[in-house]
C-alpha cells in the first residue's frame, strides 16, 4: 500500500508539472514540428509580406507549444522583434532580410536567459502552429526602435533572472513579453530607467489575468526552474503578445496588427 501511495503522489505531481504555465515559455530549443522546406516557404512569406509594406521594424509572435496547453487569451508563447537588417549568407555574400532579435530562456537553468539575435528560419523552425502574429509599429514608432535595438542601452533593460509568470509591472524578473514592453517603453519615453518604465507600465499597459492554480504553481516552482510567483502581490499578471498589441492600439501606436498563415 505504501508503494501505491508512493506512485499516486509521483503520478500526480507529473500530471500538475505537465499542465505547468510552461505555455509561457520562450525557449530556444525544441522539436520541429513541420519539414524544413514548409519552414523555409513560411520564412519567405513572412519576409515578402514585412517588406512589401516597407516595415523596418515589428514585432512577432509565434507558438512554440501544444495548442491545446495553452490557456484562453493566449495565442503565442515567444514574441521578439523582426529587424530589416543586412545578413551575412553562408557562402559569405550580404543581403537584405530581417533579424530577430530574442530573450531566450536557458536551456540548461531555466530560471536564467540571454538576448539572443537569429533569423526568420531559425526564429520558426519549432513552431507549434503555422502562424505568426504580427504588429506594425507606426513609422515614427520604428524608427525609434530602429535606433535603439541591439544598442548598449537595449542590453541594459535584459534582466536574466528569467520566470515564466515574470510581473510586467516590476524589475524582479523578466521574461520575453516582458523585455519587448519594456524595450518598446524606453522608445516612447526615450529613457533606460527601469523605474519610470515600471511606472509606466502600471499606467498605462492592461497586463492579461492569468488564472492557474496555486498548487500546480507550488509544485512546478519546487521541480521546474523559471517557475515563480514571488514577485505578485494577488493576482498573478503577465505581459502577452495580445495585450501588447492592444497597448499600442489604444495609443495609436500600431499601423497595423495582422496574422500571417503557413
Amino acid at each position: 500500500m505504501k508503494i501505491l501511495r508512493i506512485v499516486l503522489v509521483f503520478n500526480l505531481l507529473v500530471i500538475m508539472l505537465t499542465t505547468s504555465p510552461a505555455w509561457a515559455g520562450s525557449q530556444q530549443e525544441g522539436e520541429p514540428q513541420f519539414a524544413i522546406e514548409e519552414i523555409a516557404k513560411f520564412t519567405k512569406k513572412i519576409e515578402r509580406n514585412m517588406a512589401g509594406k516597407g516595415v523596418r521594424v515589428f514585432i512577432i509572435g509565434r507558438n512554440g507549444r501544444p495548442v491545446d496547453e495553452l490557456p484562453k487569451g493566449v495565442e503565442y508563447t515567444h514574441i521578439a522583434f523582426g529587424v530589416y537588417s543586412k545578413v551575412e549568407t553562408q557562402d559569405g555574400r550580404i543581403v537584405t532580410g530581417y533579424a530577430y532579435y530574442n530573450l531566450y530562456q536557458s536551456e540548461k537553468d531555466g530560471a536564467t536567459s540571454s538576448l539572443v539575435t537569429d533569423y526568420t528560419i531559425d526564429f520558426l523552425v519549432n513552431i507549434y502552429e503555422p502562424k505568426v502574429g504580427i504588429v506594425i509599429p507606426t513609422p515614427e514608432l520604428q524608427k525609434r526602435l530602429l535606433s535603439f535595438i541591439g544598442t548598449a542601452e537595449y542590453q541594459s533593460l535584459h534582466n536574466p533572472s528569467y520566470s515564466v509568470l515574470s510581473n510586467p509591472y516590476n524589475d524582479v524578473f523578466q521574461n520575453c513579453t516582458e523585455f519587448t514592453l519594456d524595450v518598446i517603453n524606453s522608445s516612447i519615453y526615450k529613457t533606460v530607467d527601469k523605474d519610470e518604465l515600471k511606472l509606466a507600465a502600471k499606467e498605462h499597459f492592461k497586463a492579461y489575468d492569468v488564472h492557474i492554480s496555486p498548487f500546480k504553481v507550488l509544485f512546478g516552482s519546487m521541480f521546474v526552474s523559471g517557475v515563480t510567483k514571488s514577485d505578485h502581490d494577488g493576482q498573478i499578471k503577465t505581459a502577452t503578445f495580445t495585450t501588447i498589441a492592444k497597448y499600442l492600439e489604444n495609443f495609436n501606436l500600431a499601423q497595423e496588427v495582422l496574422t500571417i498563415d503557413l
